[in-house]
């Protein structure tokens, strides 16, 4: 039968392949790699794991995104409550509930980095970005041209003012610190809880100003003061004359102390508002986390253009940030960016030994970072229990200490040399940073080894530090900023507009009906001084470095990587955010001459239970504390026509008051 074929049987491994394939070079190939039991077959390189890996993340991360963007917006609030059980109602909806309604109209004021800056005039590099933000929203220029986004947020380093050609310029509306970058609220919370209650834009106004800029040239460039000021007098006359409820938050606390000497300041230097606008317009201040005082993260950022968190990772990938890969922003660049800003020396610490402490003591001396709770006062009248620890004491005072055998030294164990009179010169150790000018470049190696044989530095060492560091830029900031205590507030020197955001050299306005609040989040480790060192890196342009190597194992120490940390919201120590509240302007005082009523109100820290909680309703973190439910049932109930009584008056949960009364301050 034709069709029917025989069966081949199968051929041996040995035997040999048909004529027909001997000159097929693809046959040939195949039998080779068969014959070879696939020996030859091509090797996964490690490219091809990596793209593999990428492919993997990019899959899941796209599959993970859809489920999101699908999901029902109730989902998460589900699982959260599934977990953690019904939440609370928002503010918002809490005092809608209670029939609360809009009243006095809302003034909101940003404070220093929140607010979204845009570009109105630029360079070449900066072309097709006019109006487009170069600070806040996605922060997307950063990456696509980073050396031409330095220059354009910098400011000219002798005016204070802009460079030649460039302008930019903060965002107007609601819109200008809302959110900080897509999904991180500032004032977003706060506003929609308000809008609940009916307040909307004819009664909420944020007073955006560039805060890059001194105080008093934010009205010299944009008038912003003034503008604030007819704002202010508009929205009291459209709301039937109810006064107005200021809500600054960080450093916008020390812009709106300026703002109320210079409304009442004669013309040209003030707004000639006569001395009892604040009395007229201002029903109540409510300062969230107010760095009354300044905050030692200041000086670490102008001295060294670092603080707690930069300092790890330089010291996890030394050199990296001290080096200008791909011609990235570095350190070098960030110091000479920030040190243009005049406003960053409004946050140095003020009052001096007086209010920080001294080489041998400090207000909060006896304070532990072990996270237990104390039972402190509720009130003013009562006494905080004071915490007992067997760790080694810590010199708060010595807020820059070179070694930490010099930060732990008995007083009489310390010989500073002095730095002051140190010869300058023109070499410094690492030649190569000269593309990158910084003032460094001026000291010489000898004013270097000076600054470091001092050995430590208390509040008033610190400035004749900076001065001595960076002479340009504090001869520029001392004419707009003050870091003293007044002996006589009467004097006229202090009615220069250098001295009117400084507590302690200025007093409030005559209104003894207004109402001052600090509100503020306690129970979050929060840097108060530092341990340095020498910077030998080769690669660095920046000579000295917090020597994060420098801590404690016991749990109950207050030292973490070269940083001695102390109670506060993260960035401002309690001492700075509480102390005028809790002791200055309490009752009549020289500072508080009319007996404006004041309040202090700590929220204290507790971190959202899990990731769908974001960030928390209960944070007392510097910025999170935005969307505290329990900061904005306050503000909204002066809002709505209540005072500190309805609030229930102080609320503490540190040891503010006890550490006030070791301050020896006139008053």
């Amino acid at each position: 039968m034709p069709l029917i074929q025989r069966k081949k049987p199968p051929s041996s491994p040995s035997e040999d392949l048909p004529d027909d394939d001997d000159d097929d070079p693809q046959k040939k190939s195949h039998h080779h790699k068969k014959s070879n039991g696939g020996a030859d077959k091509a090797k996964w390189s490690c490219v091809d794991s990596c793209c593999w890996f990428i492919g993997c993340v990019c899959v899941t991360w796209w599959f993970l995104l859809f489920l999101y963007n699908a999901m029902p917006a109730s989902f998460p609030q589900y699982v959260t409550e599934a977990i953690t059980g019904p939440l609370p109602d928002p503010p918002g909806v809490k005092l809608k509930k209670e029939g609360l309604k809009a009243m006095h109209p809302v003034i909101f004021i940003p404070g220093i980095v929140t607010g979204g800056l845009e570009l109105w005039e630029g360079k070449q590099c900066a072309d097709g970005l006019f109006r487009k933000r170069l600070w806040g929203g996605t922060f997307g220029e950063v990456y696509k041209r980073p050396l031409c986004w330095v220059e354009h947020m910098s400011l000219d380093n002798e005016t204070g003012l802009d460079p030649a050609g460039i302008r930019t310029r903060a965002v107007s509306g609601l819109v200008a610190a809302d959110y900080f970058a897509p999904g991180y609220f500032v004032w977003a919370v706060l506003i929609a809880n308000l809008a609940h209650i009916g307040y909307e834009e004819k009664n909420m106004y944020m007073a955006a100003y560039d805060w890059r800029l001194s105080f008093q040239n934010t009205e010299v460039r944009d008038q912003t003061l003034s503008r604030m000021k007819s704002n202010i007098e508009l929205m009291v006359s459209t709301n039937g004359g109810k006064k107005a409820v200021i809500v600054p938050h960080s450093m916008g606390v020390l812009y709106f102390l300026h703002f109320m000497k210079w409304v009442e300041a004669p013309a040209p230097m003030g707004g000639g508002g006569g001395p009892d606008w604040c009395a007229k317009y201002i029903k109540a201040v409510m300062n969230i986390g107010g760095p009354f005082l300044g905050v030692p993260k200041a000086v670490a950022g102008l001295f060294s253009a670092e603080a707690k968190d930069v300092a790890v990772a330089r010291a996890i990938a030394p050199g990296f940030l001290d080096t200008d890969i791909f011609r990235l922003q570095t350190l070098q660049h960030v110091m000479r960016m920030t040190r243009t800003w005049d406003s960053t020396m409004s946050m140095i610490p003020k009052g001096g030994d007086t209010i920080w402490g001294g080489l041998d003591w400090s207000p909060e001396q006896g304070y532990t970072c072990s996270g237990k709770k104390q039972k402190n006062n509720e009130t003013r009248g009562e006494e905080s229990e004071s915490l007992v620890t067997k760790t080694k004491p810590v010199n708060y005072g010595r807020i820059i200490s070179f070694g930490k055998d010099v930060a732990e030294a008995h007083l009489s164990e310390i010989k500073n040399i002095d730095f002051r009179g140190a010869v300058k010169g023109q070499s410094i150790p690492n030649n190569t940073c000269r593309d990158v000018w910084t003032e460094y470049h001026d000291m010489g190696t000898g004013g270097i080894k000076a600054i470091a044989e001092y050995k430590v530095y208390t509040a008033d060492a610190v400035i004749d530090l900076l001065h001595y560091v960076a002479p340009k830029m504090m001869a520029r900031g001392s004419s707009h900023f003050s870091y003293g205590i007044a002996d006589d507030l009467d004097d006229p020197k202090y009615e220069h507009p250098r001295h009117w955001s400084n507590p302690l050299e200025t007093k409030l306005p005559n209104a003894p009906e207004m109402e001052i609040y600090s509100l503020y989040g306690v129970g979050i480790p929060t840097e108060r001084s530092y341990i340095y060192k020498l910077n030998q890196s080769p690669d660095s342009c920046i000579p000295f470095q917090i020597y994060t190597s420098a801590h404690e194992e016991d749990e109950d120490s207050c030292l973490k990587a070269g940083v001695y940390n102390v109670d506060g919201d993260e960035t401002v120590p309690v001492l700075s955010a509480g102390f005028m509240c809790a002791k200055a302007w309490r009752g009549k005082t020289r500072f508080n001459p009319s007996g404006i009523k004041t309040y202090v109100r700590e929220y204290n820290h507790s971190p959202p239970a899990n990731l769908l909680e974001g960030r928390g309703t209960q944070s007392g973190a510097h910025v999170d504390i935005m969307g505290n439910f329990a900061l904005i049932e306050d503000i909204m109930r002066v809002a709505t026509g209540g005072n500190g009584s309805d609030l229930g008056d102080d609320q503490v949960h540190s040891g503010i008051f006890e550490w006030s009364e070791r301050i020896d301050l006139k008053l």
